[in-house]
């Protein structure tokens, strides 16, 4: 089992450019089976997540290559609407793959998707949009059985929650519709507009992508596109937080400073210094980061649930007691167990944990239990005196590009044995 070796309390420097955002790609490629011509997608990262997408996107028929970091699908070969059970449960972003199928062959069949535990994490938003749209769902044994006899029709939805995955469904199989759908209460995060500008270059009619209400005007085809993936915002806040937990100074680069604006606030509370300049970042940390008085996870604009674990690994340091509300997922808190195993004090009740800051972590064995999670313990490890050794990489592959050459550029010594 591949494990990474972290000789921890080292100073990183340096500047890291940012991969593309995971949280974009996925829904990209899920879009581009509605186009009716070749899709370049550029700045995409190199994750076993995408590796799936790419897998199911060929199972469906699409003819797609990977050069670099760019993806080129042309799926005007595409002839299945199924999505195998192994595929589906590589990951959960896998239903995304629900509106387009559906869109594209009047009819889907696919099994409920898999991807970390992190409690409950109902597709009930996707599935009753899609019915608002016009979809017949039969759910049977962990399958969904879908159709669409008289094809996509236009509707007001308004979602209950400001579900990413649900706004992003939605979008991709109204675009291509008879009439317009009204989403209200959407997600307003970056990834919706990422996937908006890259329909609407291909012909659609989305407005409103990054506001609360969403209106797509169907029309009756999208040609294919080149589209450059935004960076990724997470991946990027978990670079600025290791930079805090370790003392150090370093830049990141390939950024949307907006993109970045909500985990600002809680780094800047901790003693660092954050200096924007064009589409880098900047962080200088204190030798002993402060407490951070509150972090509630919000959808965005709001602080984002999937930067909690890293920044909670940071405040582990800091002088003082910092509390975390996690209002996104019911078990984002499996990372607690493992940073306790490093010399943490974090108690949880329910959504809440407390941090009551140590001078130091010390080195241990911790295993990984989903992606944000282990993207913590190597934060923690890399503050940690002594050496950590961090199993479950699987989940850190999901969504960090080669994470131990990054940090190894920055100065750090770790290692995937």
């Amino acid at each position: 089992m591949p494990e990474l070796i972290i000789n921890g309390a080292k100073k990183l420097c340096g500047k890291i450019q940012m991969h593309g955002a995971k949280n974009s790609t996925l829904p990209l490629m899920a879009a581009s089976l509605i186009c009716r011509g070749e899709c370049v997608l550029h700045n995409c990262p190199g994750l076993s997540d995408v590796d799936t997408a790419i897998k199911i996107l060929r199972h469906i028929g699409c003819s797609v290559k990977r050069e670099g970091s760019d993806v080129i699908i042309n799926p005007l070969t595409a002839k299945y609407y199924d999505i195998p059970d192994n595929l589906m449960r590589e990951m959960r972003s896998s239903i995304i793959f629900l509106g387009a199928i559906v869109s594209l062959f009047g009819k889907g069949v696919l099994s409920l998707p898999g991807g970390c535990e992190l409690g409950p994490r109902p597709i009930d938003l996707h599935l009753s949009a899609l019915r608002k749209l016009g979809v017949d769902i039969e759910e049977n044994h962990g399958c969904l059985n879908c159709s669409v006899p008289d094809g996509i029709k236009g509707a007001e939805i308004n979602l209950l929650f400001p579900s990413v995955g649900a706004t992003e469904n939605i979008i991709i199989a109204a675009a291509v519709s008879k009439g317009s759908t009204v989403i209200s209460n959407a997600a307003m995060e970056p990834e919706i507009c990422d996937l908006a500008d890259f329909l609407n270059s291909c012909g659609a009619k989305v407005y409103g992508a990054g506001s609360s209400t969403v209106i797509i005007e169907g029309v009756k085809r999208l040609t294919g596109c080149e589209h450059t993936v935004i960076p990724d915002r997470i991946a990027a806040a978990t670079y600025l937080a290791a930079a805090a937990a370790t003392g150090s100074t370093l830049t990141v680069g390939s950024i949307v400073p907006d993109h970045l604006a909500p985990v600002v606030s809680p780094l800047e509370e901790s003693g660092c210094v954050i200096e924007f300049c064009g589409n880098e970042v900047r962080v200088e940390a204190p030798e002993r980061l402060k407490r951070i008085k509150s972090i509630r996870t919000m959808p965005y604009p709001g602080f984002p649930t999937d930067a909690q674990p890293p920044v909670m690994a940071m405040a582990a340091l800091a002088e003082g007691t910092s509390v975390f509300v996690e209002n996104i997922f019911e078990s984002r808190y499996k990372h607690v167990g493992e940073l306790l195993r490093l010399g943490a004090n974090i108690k949880v009740e329910g959504r809440v944990a407390i941090v009551e800051g140590v001078k130091k972590l010390s080195g241990a064995s911790v295993e990984a239990t989903d992606l944000r999670g282990g993207a913590a313990l190597v934060v923690a490890g890399l503050a940690a005196e002594g050496t950590t050794c961090v199993t479950g990489l699987h989940h850190l592959d999901r969504g960090y590009e080669n994470i131990e050459g990054n940090f190894t550029s920055l100065g750090a010594d770790i290692k995937r044995v």
